[in-house]
């Protein structure tokens, strides 16, 4: 029997759910939110095999038991390589990053004046019974939702003024510096993937004072951020007063800072890997797949983090290794891009994501699948495979 997250979204818990049915496997998309990570864990403890459907910071997409990692053990000194160099490296990398996806997500969320409109009016013809049903929903007046509506709008402007008006937009790319990208805020990449790492401005702290000698850092805003609204004034403030840090506006290209800093340290995003294809050695926080190139070290004590450092500065990349990473990685993945598909029914069901408590008819649902229905089969024929090679095992 197979399980689907979906489940979670009813009544009855999910352990008594488990208990009832017993299920050998679960599906389930890599998990953002606590009750799905959860369930994620109550699966893995009672040995039913996981079926994440996950990026490992490509475009293309895995099913695996564990986040961001492919179910087959690697051994980069068995492999054979192509023997790539760097350039056709980058090349290769851009045919499946993930970079332009991102983009294309934002640029299609929630941008829509009509839709919003229309949410608009849906909201303030509705009932709001959810308040009622829904925890997550407990206390939310429509006056409430239409004032942080406003004020989310107004903080962003502001916030988005500031840091065009502060945040560097021309580098001195003379002297020596370490490159810190910070991630966004309540993303699973820190509060699920780096749970002790959540405070990105003591982390920069910590950062800047186990630097050597004659080495600044710089941290670039994450230009997702935008989602969350920016970051308070006050955040950005306290981080441009830390001694040896500049604050990187985040639309200034990621690819010069690659090109001319000396290491990357990231608690847990794609940048430790982009790194590799510049020749950067890397340090990341968390536990992601790319941590096998020899080039990528992971911390595992902050106290750790001023001779980690050092000895990071001395390592080179192999483009061997980065190569033979590459071609296992796209031999284990699929074309398959969830944040296309978020869109495409965000757009169908949900007013461009503006409003999400609609009620979906059957034939609405029937016509939503019917449209994408060469997607969704090679997404179940993936699924198919990767439960058929687990029961072989």
């Amino acid at each position: 029997m197979i399980f689907t997250s979906a489940f979670i979204s009813f009544g009855v818990s999910s352990s008594e759910i488990l208990s009832e049915i017993k299920p050998d496997f679960l599906i389930m998309f890599e998990s953002t939110l606590h009750q799905h990570e959860l369930l994620y864990r109550m699966c893995k403890k009672r040995g039913i095999k996981i079926l994440l459907l996950n990026q490992p910071n490509i475009s293309r997409c895995i099913i695996s038991e564990t986040p961001r990692k492919i179910d087959v053990e690697i051994n980069l000194e068995k492999l054979e390589s192509s023997h790539k160099n760097f350039d056709e490296l980058k090349l290769f990398r851009k045919s499946f990053s993930s970079f332009d996806s991102i983009k294309s997500y934002k640029s299609q969320f929630k941008v829509s004046n009509l839709e919003l409109i229309k949410s608009a009016f849906n909201f303030l013809s509705s009932k709001n019974v959810h308040v009622n049903t829904h925890y997550t929903h407990r206390g939310r007046t429509k006056f409430k939702v239409l004032k942080d509506e406003i004020r989310k709008k107004l903080k962003r402007k502001i916030r988005y003024s500031f840091i065009n008006n502060n945040l560097q937009t021309t580098i001195d790319f003379n002297e020596k510096f370490v490159y810190f990208p910070l991630g966004v805020d309540e993303e699973r990449n820190l509060l699920l993937a780096a749970p002790y790492y959540t405070n990105q401005l003591e982390v920069i702290r910590h950062i800047a004072k186990s630097l050597p000698v004659g080495y600044k850092l710089y941290v670039k805003e994450n230009p997702a951020q935008v989602i969350r609204y920016w970051r308070s004034i006050s955040e950005y403030k306290d981080i441009m007063e830390i001694p040896n840090v500049r604050l990187i506006h985040p639309n200034f290209p990621a690819e010069k800072i690659y090109d001319n800093c000396s290491l990357v340290i990231t608690i847990g995003g794609t940048s430790g890997f982009d790194a590799a294809f510049y020749q950067k050695p890397s340090i990341i926080f968390s536990d992601l797949g790319y941590s096998i190139l020899p080039s990528v070290s992971q911390l595992n004590n902050i106290e750790h983090l001023p001779n980690l450092i050092r000895e990071s500065l001395q390592k080179k990349v192999s483009s061997d290794d980065l190569d033979k990473y590459l071609k296992i990685l796209h031999e284990n993945s699929f074309d398959f891009n969830p944040m296309d598909f978020e869109n495409k029914y965000n757009a169908f069901f949900y007013y461009d994501g503006h409003y999400l408590d609609v009620d979906i008819s059957e034939s609405k649902m029937k016509d939503f699948l019917e449209k994408n229905k060469v997607t969704l089969d090679k997404l179940a024929s993936e699924f198919e495979k990767k439960i058929n090679s687990l029961k072989k095992k």
